[in-house]
């Protein structure tokens, strides 16, 4: 009796002392092994606002997309991706390449070898190490038989077969049977093509509008093209009259009314009809850009106008053209930016610096990447492995 009534005292005691404990959380279960099937992302409350820009950034391993106030826009979740273009990302998972929305959510799920940008609606993609073309929807509409492919330019498209190239339609119909072992996009409705060592211009039914008999030729743009005869370049219209005799050892595209040319070794600037407008006196040169064009004079790059007279004087180690009333300069290994007066609206500081897209700049400072506004300040800080510039 003595024995049961001692059990019975210890059973209480226990059943107090048990009931006197907090449970222990559940133990999570281990995440399950990745599916070859991908599903769409989820949205976060950071979610990209619909229009707004975002940038591709990689921290670590992986790479994600933020908005201007450096928020994920979506959960970081790929192995790869490019900038946003027209509203859809290429992004990679487990090896393959897929397309998002602006939402993060996948329109066409990672199946694809190789994928590039959606160009008049359709996409270039590669299976078996052959290309092919996609609609919105993810719909093969030219099954992927080509060794190389270019994207739909003016309703058509450059593809390769072997060692020759050929131009078809987007229902995959070839226009013209591949012959040619180069070929350039269509502009302004004619493309560069060449046979053997010459270049001539076809037109979309594959006929020569200018017979092959150029060392060389650029696309047309604004109905002149750059072509060259022995080592001399000069400019023909669409019918293949000389416009400007070849004469120049370089020439640039004309952009707002003046081509930038070289001459022993120097470079000026030309009109329409060929004449120099500044002479040349210039080591290097770029193209007019905004009202200015940015020229070397030794080992020091300055700024013109029009008339040749410098806006701002030789002194920069590097720079690049006027955007948005700023430019790009280096001093020494720095970047930074200065106004079309030459002063420094951003004293150089970065080891790199791209223009100014959505209001911000990306810059580098030894290994990180962030954001400036137009003030210098950072608004996305150094703290990204890689990054691209803002694009929606």
């Amino acid at each position: 009796m003595k024995k049961t009534v001692y059990l019975l005292f210890i059973c209480a005691l226990f059943s107090v002392y048990v009931t006197g404990q907090k449970p222990k959380p559940p133990k999570k279960p281990f995440p399950p092994a990745p599916e070859k099937t991908v599903t769409p992302a989820e949205t976060s409350k950071n979610s990209s606002r619909g229009g707004n820009y975002v940038a591709l950034v990689r921290s670590g391993k992986d790479w994600g997309y933020i908005d201007q106030e450096g928020h994920y826009a979506f959960d970081r979740q790929f192995e790869n991706a490019r900038p946003f273009a027209n509203g859809l990302a290429r992004v990679r998972m487990t090896g393959d390449w897929g397309y998002i929305d602006s939402e993060g959510n996948y329109i066409i799920n990672p199946q694809f070898e190789n994928a590039e940008d959606f160009s008049e609606g359709l996409a270039r993609i590669a299976k078996f190490k052959k290309w092919g073309y996609i609609n919105k929807t993810g719909v093969i509409v030219i099954n992927p038989q080509f060794h190389d492919a270019e994207d739909f330019q003016e309703g058509v498209a450059r593809v390769r077969m072997g060692t020759q190239w050929g131009i078809i339609e987007k229902n995959g119909t070839y226009v013209v049977n591949p012959q040619f072992n180069a070929l350039g996009p269509f502009c302004d409705g004619l493309a560069r093509a060449r046979i053997g060592k010459d270049w001539g211009y076809i037109d979309k039914s594959g006929s020569w509008i200018i017979n092959p008999q150029f060392d060389d030729a650029e696309d047309f743009s604004s109905g002149l093209a750059r072509v060259k005869k022995g080592t001399q370049w000069g400019f023909i219209d669409k019918l293949g009259n000389y416009i400007i005799n070849p004469q120049f050892e370089a020439v640039g595209n004309f952009q707002e009314g003046l081509a930038r040319a070289m001459k022993m070794h120097q470079w000026g600037y030309i009109n329409e009809k060929g004449s120099w407008m500044i002479n040349p006196q210039f080591d290097n040169a770029g193209d007019f850009s905004d009202g200015f064009a940015r020229v070397r004079k030794g080992k020091d790059w300055g700024y013109i106008g029009s008339s040749g007279t410098y806006t701002v004087n030789p002194q920069f180690s590097d720079a690049e053209d006027f955007n948005r009333d700023v430019a790009r300069v280096r001093k020494g290994t720095q970047w930074g930016f200065i106004n079309k007066k030459g002063l420094y609206t951003i004293t150089p500081q970065f080891d790199q610096a791209n223009d100014f897209i959505g209001g911000l700049a990306l810059v580098r400072k030894g290994v990180r990447f962030g954001f400036i506004n137009d003030e210098g300040k950072f608004v996305v800080n150094l703290i990204y492995n890689d990054a691209n510039d803002f694009s929606k």
